[in-house]
C-alpha cells in the first residue's frame, strides 16, 4: 500500500481489551464512520494471546479489507507476517527502526517519537510518519511517558516541515482539533471511540 498522509487523519487503535462488547462491532461502527488506519494493538492487561490473539487480528484485518481501510499492527513483528499487515507502528524500545525496513521493506512504518533526543537518533529517512506525544494525559497506555502538549507538535514541525506527523495520546473529541491546529497531519485514539456511546458522532467531531 503506498503511503498518503491523510491516512493519519483519524487513526483508531484497538485491542480486546480496550473494549466493553465485541471488538468486532466496534470496529465495523468505527469503519463506517470514517475512521482512516486502523491500529491492532492487542496488549497490556486483560489481552488476548496465542491463537486467540491471532484469531482477532484476522477478523479485524477482514473488516479493514472489506472497507479498503489500512491495517496495521503494535510492534508485533511476528504476528505483522501472518496477518499481512499493511504498516507497522514501532516505539523506541521495539525492533529498531533499520530491521523493521528491512524485513517489511514494501510495508508503511512508523515510529513513536517523545523527546528531543529520541527525533536526534531517529533515522526519521526510514519511516514514513512518526508518532508524536503523549501530547495530553492518558490512562490507556500502562508504560505511557510524561506528558509533552501541544508545543513538541510546533517543535517538530519546526525542525522537519514536511514530516507526516500523527499526534498520539489522551486524543478525546474536545481537544483533537487543536492537535490538528499545531501542526500534526491527523489525530490518534482509543478511549475516544471504544467508550463512546455514539462512534458516528465521536469520529464527526475527531
Amino acid at each position: 500500500m503506498i503511503f498518503n498522509r491523510e491516512l493519519l487523519r483519524k487513526y483508531f487503535i484497538m485491542g480486546s481489551q480496550n473494549c466493553h462488547r465485541d471488538p468486532n462491532a466496534v470496529l465495523e461502527e468505527a469503519l463506517a464512520a470514517g475512521i482512516t488506519t486502523f491500529q491492532f494493538r492487542e496488549k497490556g492487561t486483560g489481552s488476548l494471546s496465542g491463537e486467540k490473539k491471532l484469531q482477532l487480528g484476522r477478523e479485524l484485518r477482514e473488516r479493514c479489507r472489506a472497507h479498503d481501510v489500512p491495517f496495521f499492527i503494535n510492534d508485533d513483528i511476528e504476528l505483522a507476517e501472518e496477518l499481512e499487515v499493511d504498516g507497522i507502528h514501532v516505539g523506541q524500545d521495539d525492533m529498531p527502526v533499520k530491521e523493521v525496513r528491512t524485513r517489511f521493506s514494501d510495508k508503511i512504518i512508523g515510529l513513536s517519537i517523545s523527546t528531543q533526543e529520541e527525533l536526534d537518533r531517529s533515522p526519521l529517512e526510514l519511516v514514513d510518519y512518526i508518532g508524536v506525544g503523549p501530547i495530553f494525559t492518558t490512562s490507556t497506555k500502562e508504560d505511557s511517558k510524561q506528558t509533552v502538549g501541544l508545543e513538541w507538535i510546533h517543535t517538530i514541525r519546526a525542525q522537519f516541515p514536511d514530516i507526516p506527523i500523527v499526534a498520539i495520546g489522551g486524543i478525546q473529541t474536545e481537544n483533537a482539533h487543536s492537535a490538528i491546529e499545531a501542526g500534526a497531519d491527523g489525530v490518534s485514539f482509543i478511549t475516544a471511540v471504544t467508550e463512546a456511546d455514539d462512534i458516528k458522532e465521536a469520529a464527526d467531531k475527531l
